[in-house]
């Protein structure tokens, strides 16, 4: 049976001399994997530049629902990205934010709700022209709403400590050392607090930025099981210095 869905391109990988398995996040069928045919080949109506990592789709699909494999019918970028592939420091973001969505998603089922806040995300990546120094720690941050361990912000007033394993914030200095400490936890308040409307108004000193995202990557590995290690922050973190 096709189906016509909307894609977000996770990572391709090489199948044979002209094909590749492509893991596209779909918002009808969650995290599916498709062989994409000849894509290689000169005359090949998809082609491997439209498999690029962020890069949204518009697709119609063969869908088997106990099957590994799925298939492409048709395929085409909807909306064509226009800066992002071209920007270094978009393109910086965007191989971060892949990497973290590479470990992060594990369904195999509809999730609208997500897809829909990770296609946006990319949109907006793609539009804005200010305010993008802080634009992966937000997204990392929103992000979790939609995972399922976002911050607990009941004792967020007063609050001197986050608690990076418990996901809430504290008055008392916890007993380990996976915390995101005093001396940063306005910032934390104030990124927690942020919209991506107002996150051009947003200032985070490169130092704070740096140490930020070395706790949130902290925070996804305690919450996601085999999230691992990103290396492609450093990279990031070279581009944005």
């Amino acid at each position: 049976m096709l189906h016509k869905i909307r894609g977000i391109v996770i990572k391709t990988t090489d199948y044979s001399e002209s094909s590749v398995v492509a893991q596209i996040f779909t918002d009808k069928f969650g995290l599916q994997s498709y062989l994409v045919n000849g894509v290689k080949k000169t005359k090949s109506k998809i082609k491997s530049n439209m498999l690029q990592p962020l890069h949204l789709l518009e697709m119609v699909v063969y869908h088997k629902p106990n099957g590994n494999l799925q298939r492409i019918s048709e395929l085409r970028n909807q909306p064509v990205l226009q800066s992002i592939p071209y920007d270094m420091i978009k393109s910086s973001l965007a191989l971060f934010i892949n990497e973290v969505l590479y470990k992060s998603l594990k369904q195999h089922y509809e999730d609208e709700p997500l897809f829909n806040y990770i296609y946006n995300a990319v949109e907006l990546l793609d539009k804005t022209e200010e305010g993008l120094a802080n634009f992966h720690l937000f997204f990392l941050l929103r992000l979790t709403k939609y995972l399922g361990f976002y911050p607990d912000r009941t004792l967020e007033r007063g609050a001197k400590f986050f608690d990076l394993k418990e996901g809430k914030y504290a008055r008392d200095q916890p007993l380990h050392q996976f915390i995101i400490e005093e001396s940063l936890i306005g910032d934390f308040c104030s990124l927690i607090s942020c919209t991506f409307e107002n996150l051009c108004f947003l200032s985070i000193k490169s130092q704070n930025r740096k140490v930020l995202l070395s706790k949130l990557l902290d925070y996804y590995a305690l919450h996601i099981e085999s999230f691992g290690d990103v290396k492609s922050h450093l990279i990031l973190e070279e581009v944005l210095s």
